[in-house]
């Protein structure tokens, strides 16, 4: 039987599996980061770091059920100088992407001047859709997206690419594209978790988590309409040589295999990572190979962003 082809392109950066995993997900620690680096996950992504260590929000500020997640976590991170340390002391045997989420322009100035120094980061994800760190989320501002671009492609050395929150509108899908094509950018990745949400236990007639009087971001399986819509709409608006990073409510290769129709390169896998562990790379993968199979595809190219409309 021919082997089916899971690999990927990400600007001229070659993924070995279209998987990989989500900033935030089981991604901070040295421990958390060997298991990725040995993983079968095509790249790897830090943690969203700030120029710092941050402790982050006190706890509760993570839970899961059925459908769905709910974090404010509060950006807990071990510093720049901690991600730039060890990847430096590591062979490494696939991308590293480097989030980052700096509290002020300055800051992560600061950041990604560090990372332009260091041969071991392949690219930076610059996060604009924090949806729990007190500030605005700066990917709703695109006014200020503009600014912090123009700064940030004026010392970036690396290719760079953006995680963006979810966006509810044609309209605010259509003006950040228009923004993101005057711009070099690499890659989008859509969506980081849906803002604003909620969870109560109904027992204790109380919320779940502890920040934010329990408002937190939402991601899982119930926000995958919302991430399928964001990568389609994008897809068409976007220029041809920006990659798109699909994410959200991933839970099998049948949902690895919508991101990639609807026009995603490659997909992040967040809250399945954090429930199953690194094996979860493992599963998907095989997931999506027989799904493939099945459909007579031999590599994901057969099928990217040919997402099928009803005609009239």
């Amino acid at each position: 039987m021919e082997k089916i082809d899971i690999s990927s392109n990400i600007k001229g950066i070659h993924l070995s599996s279209c998987i990989m995993n989500a900033s935030g997900a089981l991604c901070s620690s040295e421990k958390e980061l060997l298991n990725l680096m040995n993983s079968s996950s095509g790249a790897l992504i830090t943690k969203s770091c700030t120029y710092y260590p941050r402790i982050g929000n006190e706890k509760p500020r993570y839970f899961e059920w059925s459908i769905g997640s709910i974090n404010s976590m509060g950006l807990p991170n071990l510093g720049i100088d901690f991600y730039i340390d060890f990847f430096e002391k590591k062979d490494i045997n696939k991308p590293i992407f480097l989030s980052i989420s700096g509290f002020s322009m300055e800051e992560n100035i600061s950041i990604l001047k560090k990372s332009n120094r260091s041969s071991k980061i392949t690219a930076i994800e610059l996060n604009l859709s924090c949806p729990n760190n007190n500030i605005e989320i700066l990917g709703y501002n695109l006014k200020k997206v503009v600014q912090f671009l123009t700064y940030v492609f004026h010392i970036s050395k690396k290719p760079i690419g953006v995680k963006l929150p979810p966006y509810f509108t044609d309209r605010h899908i259509k003006n950040m594209s228009s923004i993101l094509n005057q711009f070099p950018i690499s890659f989008v990745t859509c969506v980081n978790s849906v803002p604003n949400g909620m969870y109560i236990d109904i027992e204790k007639e109380s919320v779940i988590i502890r920040p934010n009087q329990g408002f937190g971001g939402i991601g899982g399986k119930m926000i995958k309409p919302f991430a399928l819509s964001n990568i389609s709409k994008f897809y068409s608006y976007l220029k041809k040589n920006i990659s798109i990073i699909g994410c959200g409510g991933i839970s099998s290769g049948k949902d690895i295999f919508e991101h990639i129709l609807c026009g995603a390169n490659a997909v992040q896998i967040g809250t399945k990572f954090i429930n199953e562990g690194i094996t979860v790379f493992d599963r998907l993968r095989k997931e999506l190979i027989e799904f493939l199979e099945k459909k007579n595809y031999k590599s994901i190219n057969d099928f990217k962003g040919k997402l099928k409309t009803i005609d009239k």
